[in-house]
């Protein structure tokens, strides 16, 4: 029986027999800088991003983003994805030890004509199977890296639901100040109608020209309840972002505020430091040594297996007996396990876990791939919005100088009213294209945020 016993110590070191393989991702090739230069040099830390949504000094859009991480649903999801992937590392982390289990039975037998008896047992079983080959570790090492995988994963949510939300209220803002510029034009309009009214009541010109005013003025207006139907179904969107019901941020959101504006000083991390920094990058990190894990657990899965088990009881007539006089019984069993004939079984589970390992391996570098983009295209975005952004500016003033002019002159009489609404329209869609350009840098700094990795710790 001790052989039995020291054996498994004896094979302890038939673990080197197993292969070994390469820890880590493969390596993918990653560029030392951005196409597109920083405005500043240096680097942002990830604690910085960590908040990046109250660098646009906008209270309210903090308030929503702060509700968002806690109530969103999909954070939420993500939270019990995490809770269960830690209880099952717990699991795992469990059968690593030995097991015990108490039991007690009571008999009662009789045989033809003889007295009844009774019989009392009490007793202690307990088992071990020794992690001879890394089965076991291997297993708790690959559902430690799902736990890891499920954390970087709520994060990558954070990153996402925070983005989502400044987006909207970026858009929301956008489109507000779309119906500002709507109501404005529209008032402007009205004053055009009126003055081709009178003109036309004094016999100064036809009635063509007051159609066209009045057909330019139900135009804009048309514009107006369409507006406020985009800007209602955004802030339904803000809602759900936040957990809440459609109508819970009418209030809140009702009045009109200015576009929130991104600070200018972002200075952007190396190219190697932002995979660092992404959440979605560490999770296919983690599923990489998950896969590695599984596979090493499926190569130990071809050795033996080791078991090592016994019991202590007391046994007596009487229940009060169990306290004095009972019968101790023990006993003590070793076992062996070897796999001899599985039709190729194991083999097989080993080249699936492989597989499964090169598709870990390949996500990871999509993964890392899409990150380099996300961030490139946001810097290029963020360039052109800017530069054009500029030219719409003087383009929206050279418009309000040409409308007014042409106000001025037809109410002199010295032009043509096709001019009068040929400007008022060019006012309008220069000052529409500045409200846009505008909510698109902000937008576009979003964007660069969570490209960056901003919003989790």
């Amino acid at each position: 029986m001790a052989w039995t016993l020291t054996l498994p110590l004896v094979l302890s070191g038939c673990a080197s027999w197993l292969p070994q393989r390469a820890l880590g991702p493969d390596t993918t090739p990653v560029p030392t800088s951005w196409s597109t230069a920083a405005s500043n040099a240096g680097t942002t830390s990830p604690t910085a991003l960590a908040q990046w949504w109250q660098g646009f000094n906008d209270p309210l859009l903090t308030t929503l983003v702060t509700q968002a991480l806690q109530a969103n649903t999909s954070v939420r999801t993500a939270q019990a994805a995490l809770q269960q992937s830690r209880a099952l590392r717990d699991v795992k982390d469990a059968n690593m030890l030995p097991g015990a289990n108490g039991s007690a039975s009571a008999q009662r037998s009789q045989t033809d004509s003889n007295a009844a008896t009774n019989s009392f047992r009490a007793g202690l079983d307990a088992s071990w199977e020794p992690d001879i080959f890394g089965g076991k570790r291997n297993s708790l090492n690959a559902t430690e890296a799902d736990a890891l995988a499920s954390e970087a994963s709520l994060g990558d949510v954070q990153v996402s639901v925070a983005a989502e939300v400044a987006l909207n209220y970026i858009q929301l803002r956008g489109q507000q100040a779309q119906l500002a510029i709507a109501i404005s034009n529209l008032a402007s309009q009205q004053e055009t109608l009126q003055l081709t009214d009178w003109r036309a009541q004094a016999g100064l010109i036809t009635s063509l020209e007051v159609e066209q005013a009045r057909t330019s003025t139900e135009q804009t207006s048309a514009q107006i309840p369409s507006l406020e139907s985009s800007i209602a179904q955004t802030r339904h969107a803000l809602a759900l972002l936040t957990g809440q019901a459609p109508d819970a941020l009418q209030a809140q959101l009702e009045a009109t505020q200015p576009i929130p504006l991104a600070p200018d000083n972002l200075a952007l991390s190396i190219p190697a430091q932002t995979l660092r920094q992404r959440p979605d990058v560490r999770a296919a990190e983690h599923r990489i040594t998950g896969a590695l894990a599984r596979v090493s657990a499926a190569d130990a899965a071809r050795y033996p297996s080791f078991s090592i088990g016994g019991s202590v009881g007391l046994n007596a007539l009487t229940l009060a007996g169990l306290s004095s006089g009972a019968t101790v019984v023990s006993s003590l069993l070793a076992s062996v396990s070897v796999p001899l004939f599985d039709g190729g079984a194991a083999k097989a589970q080993v080249r699936a876990q492989e597989a499964a390992l090169e598709q870990a391996r390949v996500a990871y570098q999509t993964v890392v791939l899409t990150a380099l983009k996300d961030v490139e295209d946001a810097l290029v975005a963020l360039r052109g919005d800017r530069a054009r952004l500029v030219r719409l500016e003087a383009a929206a003033e050279a418009s309000a100088n040409a409308a007014l002019m042409a106000q001025q002159r037809y109410a002199s009489g010295l032009i043509d009213f096709q001019v009068v609404l040929q400007t008022q329209r060019t006012v309008m869609s220069a000052q529409d294209a500045v409200a846009s350009a505008r909510a698109s840098i902000s937008s576009d700094h979003v964007r660069l945020y969570k490209a960056l990795g901003g919003g989790w710790v």
